[in-house]
């Protein structure tokens, strides 16, 4: 009752947020419930590979739901909530609760509009206009159609439950030499590289002795992120030099033949390889910016930056992940092979959505994270075309080292489809 309290309550931002992860979980049911049709219409004849496909909408949509409840205000700690029961691990459940609440009302909307389509519920215009490729002329199995329409919803709530998790820090103080066990709030120990952030609140005024918080240390998975990435379109290489017939392979949902599975294989780690490699990328250009005697405008961008660069640097790499996977796509339907079908537009929206939007989630908890050191330099007398400049500047930046290096994995991983 209280996280339905908290989701009446809430700004309208968070809620269209709240209402942007129900439409992506009521896409992804739509698409289980087609794949479950298919299944029925053609038992056997690659019904579980089409389920395999939906693996990419499921992970874009837990994904971004993860995001989503991130940044949800409810989750953060306040003072007083703990004496009143509510702490860290009570915060977490309503984290989860929320965003199982949200998915769960997308999928019974995909359940609602499917039923529409097949001609099962009538009401709407469009009744029964699919009913020949959803199976209308037999019963559909209810069990199997709420196990699949469960899957985000429980996946989505276990994986905001994992990640907004109270952690336990050890904070060492120099002036008494005693080391103490504090236990962090899920807005602040959850996101990656918050070890510096996990301090309750600053003293007013530095203590003889004491030492200031140390920098962030850089990411490391930027090693694993480049050997992953020269796997995969090495791996890509390899197949289409093997004389693999395309039509042999893993096939494509839609009305596409299939495509060699190394290639698929490749394109995966690739993207996973961007994906490990998107926070050290972000920490370089931070460092990048400051290099060669940076004023005082580089010198703020390149700090946010390397501060921000597990926060934002995961959902750029997965969007760089994704505008590459969509340039090899239109070479590989710009080819001799048939248009995408409806059910694959459907599925490459939604991943391209949930990326954008991700992204776009992690930018405003990036922004909500550093208000306390906006408003000081605000207060000190900085201009506000400063903060507007390095925002721009950061931007900037990060557009000139991942435009590039996604339109060469971009060509990379779409040179196999072309021979």
């Amino acid at each position: 009752m209280l996280a339905f309290r908290l989701a009446r309550g809430a700004h309208p931002v968070v809620q269209l947020r709240r209402l942007l992860v129900a439409a992506a979980s009521a896409g992804t049911g739509f698409l289980l419930l087609c794949t479950l049709a298919y299944a029925m219409e053609h038992p056997g004849a690659g019904a579980g590979l089409r389920l395999a496909w939906c693996v990419a909408p499921i992970a874009a949509t837990v994904y971004f739901a993860v995001a989503v409840a991130r940044t949800d205000p409810g989750t953060r700690p306040r003072s007083g909530l703990s004496a009143v029961g509510l702490g860290p691990g009570r915060l977490m459940m309503l984290a989860a609760v929320s965003t199982a609440v949200a998915c769960t009302l997308g999928s019974m909307l995909a359940l609602l509009f499917f039923l529409h389509l097949r001609g099962d519920v009538s009401g709407l215009p469009f009744d029964g206009s699919a009913a020949d490729l959803l199976a209308a002329d037999q019963p559909l199995p209810v069990a199997a159609a709420l196990t699949l329409l469960a899957l985000v919803p429980i996946a989505a709530s276990a994986a905001s439950a994992f990640v907004l998790r109270p952690r336990a820090t050890k904070t060492t103080a120099k002036a008494g030499g005693i080391t103490r066990g504090a236990k962090a709030g899920p807005a602040t120990a959850s996101r990656p590289g918050a070890e510096a952030e996990t301090e309750s609140e600053p003293p007013a005024r530095a203590e003889p002795g004491t030492e200031p918080a140390a920098p962030t240390p850089p990411p490391s998975g930027l090693p694993w992120g480049v050997a992953l990435l020269a796997a995969g379109l090495a791996v890509e290489t390899y197949t289409s030099r093997s004389g693999t017939a395309p039509n042999t392979g893993f096939p494509l949902p839609g009305s596409a033949d299939g495509s060699p599975a190394g290639v698929l294989a490749g394109w995966a780690l690739t993207a996973l390889g961007l994906v490990l490699a998107g926070p050290g990328l972000t920490y370089l250009c931070g460092r990048l910016l400051q290099a060669v005697r940076p004023g005082a405008l580089r010198l703020l961008a390149g700090r946010v930056l390397q501060e921000e660069a597990r926060r934002i640097g995961r959902p750029l790499g997965v969007l760089c992940a994704v505008a590459s996977g969509a340039y090899a796509s239109i070479v590989l339907y710009a080819g001799p092979r048939p248009e995408a079908g409806p059910l694959t537009t459907l599925g490459a929206l939604l991943v391209a959505g949930c990326a954008v939007l991700t992204l776009a989630t992690a930018s405003v908890e990036a922004r909500q994270a550093r208000s306390d050191t906006t408003s000081a330099l605000l207060r000190l007398g900085a201009p506000a075309t400063m903060l507007r400049g390095s925002a721009a500047l950061r931007a900037g930046a990060l557009f000139a080292v991942f435009g590039p290096l996604t339109w060469v994995v971009a060509q990379l991983a779409a040179l196999p489809l072309t021979r």
